[in-house]
């Protein structure tokens, strides 16, 4: 994909969403888009086209840091819960509840006990969202190692992304098995009829975030602006299914 090409989708699409958000504030249709995935596939970047020409009234971006002695002694999904969108708004988490089936996991910094109970609750959770009437987005960025490996020094060779860097980017190659297990672990028990988790190939940047506004859109946007965006490749966005755990389409 060409510079010029992907500019051109890129504007069409992100016009799209512009309507879409008119349409939405008038109607007081409610979104949450759930943006997971591993250390650098691209989250920020995607968000960021997201949101360039929206409202920032009526967006959010969510990006919890690590929670406070008082919201540790708290239910978990609490502090998420304060950040739900009210009538007209679109609210994107960058890194989600997720954290728990995931970094928790493989670090150590919630119990067993305490991700089980989270795999168990969450889709329950989803569904009393779902069915109070917002729309609920949910994906997974996928990244094969050597790109992330790759990505991971370019933050660190880039004086311009040092806010990107982070403790865990240091073993998240070193832990690369785990977080893969974790990952087919937390999409098998949460992806459900009413919550569904779609994966992205995102090794390419740019035809990652068009293949995810478009799904994206699709999703949220009112018939007239969706009925003129393309479905996204699926060999690059696809509904998860156990079989992508072994098949090739998830990396491992």
């Amino acid at each position: 994909m060409n510079e010029e090409h992907y500019e051109k989708e890129l504007a069409k699409l992100q016009l799209a969403l512009v309507e879409t958000q008119v349409a939405a504030v008038r109607s007081g249709e409610r979104t949450v888009l759930v943006l997971e995935g591993r250390d650098g596939a691209g989250k920020d970047g995607t968000i960021a086209r997201i949101v360039e020409h929206l409202s920032v009234r009526d967006t959010r971006v969510v990006a919890l840091p690590k929670p406070s002695d008082r919201e540790r002694t708290q239910w978990f999904l609490q502090r998420y819960v304060a950040h739900l969108p009210a009538a007209g708004e679109l609210v994107i988490f960058n890194r989600s509840w997720y954290n728990r089936a995931g970094v928790e996991v493989v670090m150590g910094f919630s119990t067993p006990a305490q991700q089980a109970e989270f795999l168990r609750d969450a889709p329950d959770f989803e569904r009393m969202l779902v069915e109070s009437g917002i729309r609920l987005v949910k994906i997974w960025l996928d990244i094969s190692k050597d790109e992330q490996a790759e990505r991971l020094q370019a933050r660190r060779d880039d004086p311009l992304k040092a806010l990107k860097i982070s403790d865990l980017d240091a073993v998240a190659q070193a832990k690369w098995d785990s977080y893969t297990a974790a990952r087919d672990t937390m999409l098998a028990r949460t992806h459900t009829p009413l919550a569904p988790w779609h994966c992205v190939r995102a090794d390419r940047k740019k035809p990652a975030r068009l293949a995810i506004i478009r799904h994206l859109l699709r999703h949220i946007a009112p018939a007239e602006v969706a009925n003129g965006v393309g479905a996204p490749d699926p060999d690059l966005l696809f509904a998860f299914d156990m079989a992508a755990t072994a098949d090739g389409r998830l990396y491992r």
